[in-house]
């Protein structure tokens, strides 16, 4: 299960664990929870994924308390549903379906969070999907075989405490990346090192070098620290579906800032046309996509958005939302413009890639750059893409 999970369980750490089983060392579950980590699980950013996959394979544990984006998460899912198919949902939910399709779709998103966040203490009893006791397939305290928890302790023995309480949520490799993950983001970001020329001499690794070679010598070089990378970092932050991410895409790169020779980071909305701009709010400092034509081809341009829009907004030359923005060109083009000046250009998108082939545009802007989930996960392999001699 661990590595069906991801987590890579080596042949030899399993081993280790079967030696401490047969020295008698594991004597209860709680022991085995801890030796199973520490001996199977080699880097905390698996602890997460651990603590979960512990809590279904000994107690047929299936979620656990939700955080606020998993509550989020669970609403657009009941926006999709809903969308599937309105009867079929309002009936589960208990409620009259005229009443629902009188809402908007941020209205029934919006209600659904709302719903989600009181089921957790308000409801008691009953058959409803979200609730608490009861037959409901979620909600807590119930008797549903196959039932996921939302809130509340378990009171059917149903879970293992240690793994439930998810002490490692913030290592957790899915969902957008938090402000309290700005540590483990940070570490991928490392990957992006100095790429210039090794003409300087490490004299602590030469003299190292050398005594190995019973006195051989052999001289180390290490790559200038002027030849750090350069990064252009373009961030969506004109739609409300972006705005819990901009701040934290902001302070990420900011915190980085000293790996890279020149960081510029620049605004746009929805998608790029002309301009992009170096102030937050698009208005008093334009720059000309063409203007980056002249830029070092060794920059790196990192893109972050959730690249959903109306499709005429990518492909139509009269595509711009807004009245003063008149191009000759559609998005797209310009977008073209970016890739085939920028070698090395990744595109983060804090959407979950399971929904990305229902996004008409998401696809579209998949085929001009590499895509990646705003995600702890998918940055390590952003940043891989980045680093790449491709």
């Amino acid at each position: 299960m661990l590595r069906d999970k991801g987590i890579p369980v080596s042949p030899t750490s399993f081993l280790r664990l079967q030696k401490a089983l047969g020295m008698g060392l594991v004597r209860s579950l709680e022991d085995f929870y801890i030796a199973a980590r520490s001996l199977l699980v080699k880097s905390e950013r698996y602890f997460d994924v651990y603590d979960q996959t512990f809590a279904v394979a000994f107690r047929g544990v299936t979620q656990v308390d939700p955080t606020e984006a998993e509550l989020t998460e669970l609403a657009q899912a009941l926006l999709s549903e809903w969308l599937k198919n309105p009867g079929a949902l309002a009936e589960a939910l208990g409620l009259p379906e005229e009443e629902l399709k009188e809402m908007t779709p941020e209205e029934l998103l919006q209600y659904f969070l709302d719903r989600l966040k009181e089921q957790t203490e308000a409801h008691h009893g009953g058959n409803y999907w979200i609730g608490t006791s009861g037959t409901s397939p979620i909600g807590h305290s119930g008797e549903h075989p196959g039932g996921m928890r939302v809130g509340g302790a378990s009171q059917n023995k149903s879970a293992i405490k240690v793994a439930m309480e998810r002490r490692y949520r913030d290592y957790s490799q899915e969902g957008p990346i938090t402000a309290s993950q700005i540590g483990e983001a940070l570490k991928r970001l490392k990957h992006l090192a100095p790429s210039g020329p090794q003409d300087i001499v490490n004299v602590d690794k030469t003299i190292y070098q050398t005594m190995r070679n019973a006195g051989e010598i052999e001289i180390v070089f290490d790559r200038r620290l002027t030849d750090r990378l350069k990064v252009k970092l373009f961030i969506d932050n004109g739609g409300w579906s972006m705005d819990p991410y901009v701040e934290i895409v902001q302070v990420l790169f900011h915190y980085a800032q000293f790996q890279f020779k020149e960081l510029g980071i620049y605004y746009f909305h929805n998608t790029i046309y002309k301009n992009v701009w170096q102030d937050p709010e698009r208005h008093k400092k334009p720059v000309a996509v063409e203007d980056f034509v002249r830029s070092d081809p060794e920059t790196r341009l990192i893109i972050v958005g959730d690249a959903s829009m109306a499709p005429y907004e990518l492909v139509d030359r009269n595509g711009a939302i807004y009245i003063n923005q008149n191009y000759l060109q559609p998005s797209v083009d310009y977008l073209k413009v970016l890739a085939k000046t920028f070698r090395h250009a990744v595109w983060l998108n804090p959407v979950a890639q399971v929904d990305w082939p229902y996004t008409w545009t998401i696809k579209s802007i998949e085929k001009i750059f590499p895509m990646f989930e705003l995600t702890l996960d998918g940055l390590e392999k952003a940043v891989r893409h980045l680093m790449s001699r491709n």
